[in-house]
């Protein structure tokens, strides 16, 4: 059961280079209340959540957003350079061939993160999603947002300007959550 919406935008991966476990560990220090399982589950889900919002991500958008990281520049940078006709023939086709620079942009908001997190823990781990997540001290939506906005403070991830970690407080029940879609058939023998 996908409980994604389409509307709204938020998280998306920043770039993740050789340094990326050096600063995973010291973002893990820093917050000291999750293990570095719990962070490398957050990033792998986010990854899930946004393609079960947008869909896969396509060779054009690949192109696009390849560009913006090698140029350290943000989508609405891109969007200016668009307009201003300072981009080469080469990126405008990828942008159109994408969709247009709406189209890029592959942000969810925190509760469609929750919720894509809650099902990849149960894709991943079935019933005992909710006793991992436990034994990492994740014990609300809440924990999944401290866990993202530590890792937007050190660069990991980012953020749109009205993204706030509020975003994360009660999107559901953890115990709820992770028992619903479950049904213990008797055994009729």
């Amino acid at each position: 059961m996908k409980r994604f919406t389409k509307q709204g935008t938020v998280l998306q991966l920043a770039i993740m280079g050789d340094s990326y476990q050096q600063t995973l560990k010291m973002v893990v220090e820093r917050v000291g209340d999750f293990p570095e399982e719990a962070f490398h589950f957050v990033r792998e889900g986010l990854g899930v959540a946004v393609d079960c919002v947008h869909g896969p991500e396509s060779p054009a958008q690949k192109k696009v957003m390849h560009f913006l990281h090698e140029n350290k520049i943000d989508l609405l940078e891109l969007s200016d350079l668009h307009d201003q006709g300072e981009l080469d023939d080469a990126m405008v086709s990828a942008i159109e061939q994408a969709g247009g620079i709406e189209k890029i942009n592959r942000h969810v908001r925190g509760a469609d993160l929750c919720w894509g997190l809650r099902d990849y823990a149960q894709q991943r781990w079935g019933k005992m999603a909710r006793t991992v997540l436990g034994q990492w001290n994740v014990q609300s939506t809440h924990d999944f947002g401290r866990i993202v906005f530590a890792m937007i403070d050190f660069d990991l991830m980012q953020k749109q300007p009205s993204d706030s970690i509020a975003d994360f407080k009660d999107v559901f029940d953890f115990d709820q959550g992770f028992e619903a879609g479950y049904e213990i058939i008797p055994d009729r023998a």
